[in-house]
């Protein structure tokens, strides 16, 4: 992988690409009022779970719009692996903000005519007009389905960043292995042309968690 490669997969693994992640907490928000995670030392088992079912599922949706596979299909697929309607309109809400900013970075057809589909999705083809490849966009989203809402925890919860960081740097390993499966599951599914080969690990209390926190009237983060 060349320098300037590398550089496009930091851009889009950071944080702050304005993408509009900042003002989401992948559920932390939710968890946090109904007593799942409150301290350093509940919140790994929380990110670890956000990472092997959203983050798988998020991973290989992605990697499979990276390696071009039909993006309504893959579309229709992330819209049935999100049973939570608010996630449903989050999920789509950042993939807009997404194609935003990407469009601002590159001028690809690909990039025409994804105005209202699912972020994995979006940033699957984003990678993809960047000059990225499969892995390369699953690692992108498997390191956000545990960054983002790692950062939100230290927000909310007023943690050590260095303690947050520790943990992030202790998933790192597992971020790898969660990439190559969704990589893996990818190719099989674009090789196939068969979407139901893609993962859909589900996490049915992120689900609850969503669907409390968007009839909240007062809230920090959008989700």
């Amino acid at each position: 992988m060349g320098v300037a490669v590398y550089a496009t997969v930091l851009l889009l693994a950071d944080g702050r690409f304005p993408a509009g992640g900042h003002a989401h907490s992948g559920g932390v928000e939710a968890a946090r009022a109904a007593g799942a995670i409150g301290d350093p030392a509940t919140l790994p088992a929380f990110l670890a779970g956000r990472l092997h079912t959203t983050g798988l599922t998020g991973a290989a949706l992605a990697a499979a719009a990276a390696g071009g596979l039909d993006p309504a299909r893959l579309d229709e697929a992330a819209d049935a692996r999100t049973p939570s309607p608010a996630l449903r309109a989050a999920s789509r809400r950042l993939g807009r903000q997404l194609l935003r900013a990407a469009r601002a970075c590159w001028s690809d057809p690909l990039l025409a005519g994804a105005a209202e589909a699912h972020h994995s999705v979006v940033l699957g083809l984003v990678a993809r007009a960047a000059g990225l490849d499969p892995a390369q966009a699953a690692m992108i989203a498997a390191h956000e389905s545990v960054n983002g809402p790692a950062t939100a925890a230290v927000r909310l919860l007023g943690l050590d960043p260095y303690q947050v960081i520790a943990q992030l740097a202790r998933l790192a390993p597992a971020v790898d292995t969660v990439a190559a499966q969704a990589t893996e599951a990818a190719a099989a599914a674009v090789r196939s042309g068969e979407v139901d080969l893609l993962p859909s690990a589900s996490a049915p209390l992120l689900d609850l968690y969503a669907e409390r926190h968007d009839s909240w009237k007062v809230k920090l983060f959008a989700s």
